[in-house]
């Protein structure tokens, strides 16, 4: 079957939103994950460490220096309960995290990066620098910044839009 033949702008934008030449959001940020994620599996894979286990690290890292519960991190990593509660195991079992007894929520843990876990990140973290640098390269900074605001944006949006569709089912 021949390809749609790529459009002018002008054209482009008046076709409608779901015409086979223009492109999709939903397609396009399925790809760039896919392949980023791939890419970045195969630069980790002489070390043991998944894509989701480095974003863990990254993130416990990053955020609160107490440390974070479970639901935090999931909400953090925009990942779902399960998967993070197997994550969390795994993690600790490889002794790279610990979980310390919150203090004023007994029913949760605080989530803390052990020495161990903080040197396995320092040594990952250039391969993902690298990876980025390299995924972003041709274009320059101010122009990398504005695509990662607007990449932001986009998750932002989904999140509020989301919100939305769920409260105008409920209020039918």
């Amino acid at each position: 079957m021949p390809r749609p033949r790529k459009s002018s702008t002008s054209s482009r934008h008046s076709s409608p939103i779901d015409a086979p030449e223009r492109r999709r959001l939903p397609i396009l940020l399925r790809h760039a994950w896919f392949s980023l994620n791939q890419t970045f599996r195969r630069r980790l894979a002489h070390t043991g460490v998944t894509p989701d286990q480095f974003t863990a690290l990254r993130t416990l890292i990053e955020h609160d220096p107490h440390g974070l519960t479970q639901s935090g991190l999931t909400r953090l990593i925009a990942s779902d309960p399960n998967t993070i509660a197997a994550l969390v195991e795994r993690m600790e079992t490889l002794g790279w995290i610990r979980r310390d007894r919150h203090e004023q929520d007994r029913r949760a843990y605080r989530l803390r990066l052990t020495a161990s876990g903080r040197k396995l990140y320092d040594r990952l973290r250039q391969i993902a620098i690298t990876l980025q640098t390299e995924v972003l390269a041709g274009w320059s900074e101010k122009k990398r910044a504005e695509f990662l605001t607007d990449l932001a944006y986009v998750a932002e949006r989904c999140v509020v839009v989301a919100k939305e569709k769920t409260r105008n089912d409920l209020q039918k």
